[in-house]
């Protein structure tokens, strides 16, 4: 289903002090969906026309530090309880008559999770693509297996080098996550990498990007994955199996912290599982909506 962007609306909204931007469309029961690394919201282009025509109301934002969204400076800017707190100050601003659906890939899953936690009266249901839940995330970081998949994020700890690598040869490093990752031929046209270019060359665009990972792994952080409150919340977990990035034996979360959880695995598909087979995550997404 292709985008039109003429039914979008480009809105503002803003949280302490930060202001994000934010794409909506359509009526309906709210879906908001959270982009990953280094995407923007144009990243849910097959996914929100899909979203709209069932009968949504759909958020998609760029989340703080991508895109048109503020890019505020400090790595604690981007700490998981602000990056939390934004996902519910979009569900309040939208003003929804009752707790919203959302879904996230990659970092977005990575939020989800966490606000999922966090609010859990402004959550109805739940999807995560191809990110683990962050206790079996905490876990995988001792095995070595893991450890050679998530280099990057180790890498991303150092000062200012990762930022000047990042955008060498045209942010060649990420042109190829976006456009060489997803298998299926043509998933990301040059018309669509023009997007990401666009977002990626913002000013304070890298660094706040890649602050995300540097958040993430101080101590607090890495204790604060190891306290995970159960999710009583009906969650689907999208995961392709092809992913680069994260083990497959990482899709299914526990099921004593996630008790009403369903993995459904796609085996021709990459860690970019919503370019890759847009059709069937857009199905597994209305099932699990309805």
């Amino acid at each position: 289903m292709t985008l039109d962007e003429s039914r979008l609306s480009h809105r503002f909204t803003e949280r302490g002090g930060v202001r994000l931007h934010y794409v909506e469309a359509g009526e309906g029961p709210l879906v908001v969906l959270l982009h990953g690394f280094p995407e923007l919201w144009y990243s849910w282009r097959h996914q929100i026309p899909a979203l709209v025509e069932a009968g949504y109301r759909v958020i998609a934002p760029d989340m703080r530090g991508y895109n048109l969204s503020d890019k505020p400076a400090g790595v604690a800017a981007y700490a998981i309880d602000e990056l939390t707190a934004d996902v519910a100050a979009l569900i309040q601003a939208a003003g929804a008559e009752r707790a919203a659906a959302v879904v996230g890939h990659d970092w977005g899953g990575g939020v989800a999770w966490a606000f999922a936690m966090r609010y859990p009266a402004l959550l109805e249901r739940l999807a995560i693509l191809n990110c683990p839940h962050p206790a079996r995330l905490l876990a995988a970081f001792r095995t070595a297996r893991q450890l050679r998949k998530s280099w990057y994020m180790f890498f991303f700890q150092l000062p200012k080098l990762p930022e000047l690598l990042a955008q060498r040869n045209d942010y060649a490093l990420f042109r190829a996550s976006v456009q060489e990752d997803p298998r299926r031929p043509g998933a990301v046209t040059d018309e669509d990498l023009a997007r990401y270019l666009e977002a990626w060359s913002r000013p304070g665009a890298l660094t706040a990007t890649i602050n995300y990972y540097r958040a993430a792994f101080r101590p607090s952080s890495m204790r604060d994955m190891g306290k995970s409150p159960r999710i009583d919340t009906p969650v689907l977990v999208i995961w392709g199996e092809h992913d680069r990035y994260l083990g497959s034996e990482l899709a299914a979360p526990d099921p004593e912290l996630v008790p009403n959880a369903r993995v459904t695995r796609i085996p021709d598909a990459s860690h970019f599982v919503h370019y890759d087979r847009p059709e069937r995550v857009n199905q597994l997404l209305l099932e699990f909506l309805r």
